[in-house]
């Protein structure tokens, strides 16, 4: 038999058997990730979020995150150089727990080495942080400074991002902000002979204080 009989043989067997059966048909409406627990939101996150290359510490108190705070501000700041915090509320619990910053805008293009903002929503699959510019803090607090420093609780963890905008909704309805950074890890880029540099973009260094809703 020559090579083509054998091919048209073949051909002739598999028609005969009737066509090949279906894959199973998917289910398009199952979740693409399986359940976060919605009890360990905060674990979560908190995780994820040092996996990606974050700095986190948890607070119970007010005087823990007092005495965390500025042990690493004491570790962390170059000399002649400032945190700056220009949300009110922020300001008003800092002065509480006796942590030294920078109210005002003086100087700050070139004393800014940490910018201390708040956060919308830590979003517990990604490990990432949701920054919006409306508040005092805008946009350049949390991009210009070498190093970002985020004040969060911990019923701001969502399981999903879309959670996370859900929430912004919720909360500023439709005058939505500007903008929102959804926030990964540290600024990072590998464009140039994928060598991973840190701080092109944007903060170098990405810390998240997490202190209990209660303190």
């Amino acid at each position: 038999m020559s090579s083509r009989d054998s091919m048209l043989a073949r051909i002739r067997t598999a028609l005969a058997t009737g066509p090949a059966p279906q894959p199973p048909q998917p289910d398009w409406a199952a979740p693409v990730h399986p359940p976060l627990p919605q009890t360990a939101l905060a674990e979560t996150f908190a995780a994820n979020f040092q996996r990606i290359g974050g700095e986190f510490f948890y607070c119970e108190t007010l005087a823990q995150l007092g005495t965390a705070l500025r042990a690493w501000l004491a570790e962390r700041l170059p000399e002649g150089q400032h945190c700056y915090v220009w949300e009110p509320a922020l300001q008003t619990l800092l002065a509480a727990a006796e942590v030294p910053f920078q109210a005002t805008e003086a100087d700050f293009k070139d004393q800014a080495a940490v910018g201390l903002t708040s956060c919308e929503a830590l979003v517990a699959r990604t490990g990432s942080l949701v920054v919006a510019p409306a508040t005092a803090s805008g946009r350049r607090l949390s991009i210009y400074p070498d190093q970002h420093v985020v004040l969060a609780r911990p019923s701001q963890a969502v399981a999903e991002i879309g959670d996370a905008l859900r929430a912004v909704q919720a909360r500023y309805s439709d005058q939505l902000p500007s903008m929102l950074s959804l926030t990964t890890g540290p600024s990072r880029t590998a464009d140039i002979e994928k060598t991973l540099v840190l701080g092109a973009h944007g903060p170098r260094r990405l810390t998240l204080f997490l202190l209990e809703d209660g303190a």
